[in-house]
């Protein structure tokens, strides 16, 4: 799930001088030394330490999951995982603490800042995945009132969505705060009546959206994909104005639907110039949505953990890791 993803724009996120700080929910500060993931391998010296960034979402793990398992068995890289939230993960390619950051949901504003003008990052190329973010409807609702998924339509139903956090408004429900959101200011603009909520997690959404389908309760909430949920329980998109280029350049002012997203990987500029054949293997994963969403279910409904999913994976599919190691 994750401009702030343009934000998939994203919560501003403070940094105290001495430390960048991380999610509330147990991530690390760059700067400190958490546990590495744990490959067996021993470290090889034409790759050495890798440094890879967690961002709060499901899909990111697989990727990174994939990546790191790569890293550690086939080059001999020692992998160390830092949970991190998108923004502040950037922050860790100026000391040297992130090497990559392995599914960015655009970010302009952070590529203008470390990639132009500190120049201490560099773009990764594609990770093959296809982002879309949205606002979606259980398909009870979608079935039984088939004109919600029109956003005009949305006042029309408000008082279905109202709850004790909601204000007497319909309620939005969107995940951790720090995701790319417009979703404020959307409803702002569309002068609907309507209140965002954070759920607080990608989990708390799935949850709740879960729940609304099985018990036929109304919920309309911010949702993305990839994401392996929608394989089992296919929510349904509300059509919001439709996007056009620029139309969401002012955040304050934005009134139109999210942009389709190309995910691509963004990693330190001191580790692209390293000669790490680590570097290549990030340069050279490309996966597609089911791919990620497969992983990312192992994880997440098969309770395996990051490594083992991994492995399942890279073991299932050969000529595609394959395709990813250096040449030389």
């Amino acid at each position: 799930m994750r401009v702030s993803r343009i934000a998939r724009p994203r919560a501003v996120v403070l940094v105290a001088a001495v430390g960048l700080l991380v999610s509330a929910c147990g991530g690390a500060k760059v700067g400190e030394s958490p546990s590495a993931s744990g490959g067996s391998a021993p470290a090889k010296k034409d790759c050495g330490a890798v440094n890879i960034a967690i961002n709060p979402w499901v899909g990111y793990e697989a990727n990174a999951a994939v990546i790191a398992y790569v890293a550690e068995k086939e080059l001999g890289c020692e992998v160390t995982k830092k949970d991190l939230k998108e923004e502040v993960a950037w922050q860790g390619f100026a000391t040297g603490e992130v090497d990559a950051v392995v599914e960015n949901w655009g970010h302009p504003d952070l590529k203008k800042k470390y990639i132009e003008d500190q120049k201490v990052a560099v773009e990764a190329g594609s990770t093959g995945n296809k982002g879309v973010i949205g606002w979606y409807v259980p398909p009870w609702m979608a079935q039984k009132y088939p004109d919600i998924t029109d956003w005009k339509n949305l006042d029309k139903y408000a008082d279905l969505f109202k709850t004790s956090e909601s204000d007497g408004k319909g309620q939005l429900l969107d995940g951790d705060p720090s995701f790319v959101t417009n979703d404020a200011a959307l409803v702002k603009n569309l002068d609907l009546n309507y209140k965002v909520v954070y759920a607080g997690s990608e989990a708390a959404l799935i949850t709740g959206f879960r729940q609304a389908e099985a018990q036929k309760k109304p919920m309309l909430g911010y949702f993305y994909e990839p994401q392996w949920f929608l394989s089992e329980v296919k929510l349904v998109k509300v059509n919001l104005p439709t996007y056009t280029e620029g139309c969401d350049a002012d955040a304050a002012k934005v009134a139109c639907d999210y942009p389709p997203y190309e995910l691509d990987k963004i990693v330190s500029k001191k580790f692209a110039d390293s000669g790490s054949p680590a570097y290549q293997l990030v340069k050279n994963f490309t996966w597609t949505n089911d791919d990620q969403n497969l992983v990312a279910k192992y994880i997440s409904e098969d309770k395996m953990s990051p490594e083992d999913a991994a492995e399942k994976w890279a073991t299932d599919n050969p000529d595609k890791v394959k395709a990813w190691l250096p040449t030389s």
